[in-house]
């Protein structure tokens, strides 16, 4: 039986207040087609057990994966998981813990958070880093909004090759504030072209993602040339953390603000969430951060501990002087992703990151054999975009019934490249996967 606490004369004041004589009329917006009239066709009520057994029935109906061999990325990635994270993060002191409010008796949440906060640095090669946000695209239109703040400018320059849903995020963040956003067009080579800066003015920032949306590498160097004279923060966002395993990272290749998605590391897919908003920048801009910062210090006998050393959000200070409303951090995918450096180590994450290259770099030399071209000659990591042509809708139909997924299409995010389809190799396809893909898509 539902407890609703509501008197009669409750519910008539709300509705009177709302304008409406009736419950239904406060849905009176939705099509009467959309609507079901009659109840809904259940079955009895299960016990516990009954349950139980119904939903492993339900389960050994799915097709899931391993079943399928899925070919796509698109910001979202595929890995295996170390043991050692997925033991660790079970344990009762890390998977009930919450914000950590009061230091004192949360010193190995907060050890744990600045532990993170160290390995994102390293990874990223910046020199702070905050306790982790929503998901990469919360932190990218973070990103911009804290260039408008440290600038005091409005106006910010997106490449159209960074993930179509965080620039979708970025304008729902930005277009209430009047915040004008330039979108950069891209080159044949599949990398952002930046010859429309010259002509640009006021910019608060420059954002490009590498590895971008297609897979290709970024050369950020013309971009920074551009910010250092003109006063404009460069912003480089990621989806695949694991490439700077291999390629150069976004710190010693002058990037101000450095932001992304972490679910690469060691956070499973779970069908799209959660996710892990990974956020670091240069310490001049550490007070114009958004997030929470953990710091090390000394208590009064000289001892280390460990505090919230920045917290400026808007239930800590007020309004006008915080940096962000995001009210939490992702203070569990922020450890599993810690959890998941440490256990690889600088060695390990490196290993990972050519074997992920080599895999790709495979089936993309097998799929040019096979007579397909290759859309962008740039170098890629993990993903790169093919030209499978028109006709092949009802290819991709015969594969997934396959329990194949062979790659994103693209024509719903980038209308100009129909017929084009962006790939995804990680370490969990093994070659005859591949080999598999190639001759059926041949055929």
């Amino acid at each position: 039986m539902r407890y609703l606490p509501h008197t009669e004369e409750d519910v008539s004041s709300m509705l009177s207040v709302a304008g409406a004589g009736n419950m239904e009329d406060l849905f009176s917006m939705i099509p009467a087609h959309c609507k079901m009239e009659s109840s809904l066709n259940l079955p009895e009520a299960l016990t516990e057990w009954e349950l139980g057994t119904l939903m492993k029935d339900l389960a050994g109906k799915m097709a899931v994966p391993p079943e399928y061999k899925i070919f796509m990325g698109a910001g979202s990635y595929n890995h295996y998981i170390p043991e050692s994270v997925s033991y660790l993060i079970g344990r009762s002191e890390f998977s009930t813990a919450y914000t950590p409010y009061q230091p004192e008796i949360s010193q190995g949440t907060l050890q744990a958070i600045y532990e993170y906060q160290t390995l994102v640095t390293r990874l990223l090669g910046m020199e702070v880093s905050n306790a982790s946000m929503y998901d990469g695209a919360s932190a990218l239109a973070e990103a911009l909004l804290m260039a408008i703040r440290v600038t005091k400018r409005k106006k910010v320059a997106v490449s159209s090759l960074i993930h179509p849903y965080y620039r979708d995020v970025v304008r729902t963040y930005l277009n209430p504030g009047n915040y004008e956003i330039m979108e950069l067009p891209r080159l044949e080579n599949g990398r952002t072209d930046t010859s429309d800066l010259d002509g640009a003015n006021d910019l608060a920032a420059v954002a490009v993602q590498s590895p971008n949306f297609f897979g290709c590498i970024e050369d950020p160097d013309a971009v920074k040339k551009y910010s250092e004279k003109s006063g404009v923060l460069l912003v480089v966002s990621f989806t695949e953390p694991l490439a700077y395993g291999l390629f150069k990272n976004p710190g010693c290749q002058g990037a101000d603000i450095v932001c992304g998605e972490g679910q690469s590391l060691g956070i499973p897919q779970s069908f799209g969430g959660p996710g892990l908003g990974m956020f670091s920048c240069r310490m001049e801009h550490v007070r114009s951060m958004p997030g929470r910062l953990v710091g090390k210090t000394t208590d009064m006998n000289g001892a280390p501990g460990f505090v919230l050393t920045l917290a400026t959000r808007e239930q800590h200070i007020r309004r006008e002087k915080a940096t962000s409303n995001i009210c939490t951090n992702n203070s569990l995918c922020a450890l599993a992703s810690a959890m998941y450096m440490a256990s690889l180590g600088g060695t390990g994450i490196r290993e990972l990151a050519c074997l992920n290259y080599d895999k790709a770099e495979y089936l993309k030399r097998g799929l040019r054999e096979a007579g397909f071209k290759i859309t962008f000659d740039s170098p890629t990591f993990n993903e790169f975009v093919v030209e499978f042509g028109e006709n092949f809708k009802d290819t991709y139909k015969k594969l997934i019934e396959q329990h194949i997924v062979p790659g994103f299409p693209l024509a719903a995010t980038y209308p100009d490249l129909s017929g084009h389809y962006l790939l995804c190799v990680t370490e969990t396809i093994d070659r005859a996967d591949m080999d598999a893909l190639i001759a059926e898509v041949r055929s």
